[in-house]
């Protein structure tokens, strides 16, 4: 069924008024009057609706709790990388869950871009976003957002009830480990470093700021492998899966 993400405000009186670009969607779609589809307020509720003019207001018939939204809330702090890979990172992890997605810069990122061509680039992450969240069946759209520096992220990350430092240098905590020591935890955060991996002095710095430093295994992990992979870790360990 199609879906359609629209603001709560514009949902009242049993009515639900699209945006002129979903409108227009409709229309590609070749959805009919009478037929029904999914709005969802992007707060976590859907609507079941259905067409009923041409101005872009639909009839809702009935509302439930979107069942695509995770119990937990998991943030992916995922360092700059190529434009491929972090779009790549973005989509899945939309799919697989994520309550957020933060992109920052670390020592040994290979792309850090600024100013317009940050701007233009966050804009476009967001329309990924929401098209990840589309098809899979999401109940909000997950934000995109960039820290002005690594530190700013650690920060960040640290905030969540168990934020997990995924580094590749570890040797002692396992990430399986981790999760298992802390059942209960509904906020995490997962931060991945970029193609060279992070420097010494920023797992420290992480640790520091009260983050676990945990290893994803034996084998090293590509850096857009790595945030799916922890990312699905939690959601399974947490029955999301």
């Amino acid at each position: 069924m199609a879906r359609f993400f629209i603001t709560a405000s514009n949902i009242f009186g049993g009515v639900a008024y699209l945006s002129k670009e979903d409108a227009d969607h409709i229309k590609v779609l070749r959805i009919r009057k009478g037929e029904t589809f999914t709005v969802c307020d992007g707060n976590g509720t859907d609507y079941i609706c259905r067409l009923s003019d041409d101005e872009g207001g639909v009839e809702i018939l009935d509302k439930s709790p979107s069942p695509g939204e995770p119990s937990v809330k998991c943030s992916v702090f995922a360092a700059f990388s190529k434009s491929d890979k972090i779009e790549s990172v973005i989509q899945k992890c939309v799919e697989l869950g994520a309550s957020e997605i933060v992109v920052f810069p670390s020592k040994r990122c290979v792309a850090k871009p600024e100013g317009a061509s940050l701007l233009r680039k966050t804009d476009r992450w967001q329309k990924i976003a929401k098209e990840a969240a589309k098809q899979s069946e999401r109940g909000k759209v997950p934000t995109v957002s960039v820290m002005p520096s690594y530190e700013d992220a650690v920060k960040k990350a640290a905030e969540a009830q168990l934020a997990l430092f995924c580094y590749e240098d570890e040797k002692k905590l396992s990430l399986k480990t981790a999760l298992e020591q802390y059942g209960g935890v509904k906020s995490f955060s997962v931060m991945t470093g970029p193609e060279g991996g992070f420097e010494p002095s920023e797992a420290a710095l992480a640790v520091q700021y009260g983050m676990k430093s945990v290893t994803l295994g034996p084998r090293i992990l590509r850096c857009e492998t790595a945030p799916m992979c922890a990312l699905s870790a939690v959601m399974l360990f947490t029955d999301n899966m």
